[in-house]
């Protein structure tokens, strides 16, 4: 399974929004200048600087993801992008929502390890993800017994 938060905006959508958001606030500036307000276009660049940097540190985190890989011996969480890998025994996991700071987390547990997963996710889709690995656990947990 790959969880990915949701993001919307392309890398184009992203840079058309900041140019449009520029050249509003620009835009916006000239007027101001053009009636005697000779800083609103160094405020209105310097704001405009600001606002890229904000959007795309916050685009950039929507680029964050997990990568879970079930068999029949483990369950393996990979943090993407990055090199962080995180194994339980398939048998032994336990899944569960645990409440947590104004949500719920859901919580992946075995031999005395806690790993929280989908914190990006809403908690509908962290509710829907615990009760999908719940089901493949106990599918798995059924097979191995026979």
């Amino acid at each position: 399974m790959w969880l990915r938060p949701n993001r919307t905006l392309s890398r184009i959508g992203l840079r058309r929004l900041i140019m449009v958001l520029a050249a509003l606030a620009l835009t916006t500036a000239g007027l101001g200048a053009w009636q005697g307000n000779v800083f609103a276009p160094l405020f209105a660049l310097v704001e405009s600087v600001a606002m890229a940097v904000a959007l795309s540190v916050a685009w950039r985190a929507g680029g964050r993801g997990e990568r879970i890989t079930l068999d029949e011996t483990s369950l393996e969480v990979r943090a993407l992008p990055g090199q962080r890998r995180i194994h339980f025994q398939s048998h032994w996991v336990r899944v569960r929502l645990a409440p947590g700071k104004g949500r719920q987390r859901l919580v992946l547990s075995s031999h005395g390890r806690e790993l929280e997963i989908g914190a990006f996710l809403a908690d509908e889709e962290r509710a829907e993800l615990s009760r999908k690995l719940m089901v493949l656990l106990a599918e798995l947990k059924g097979t191995w017994r026979k």
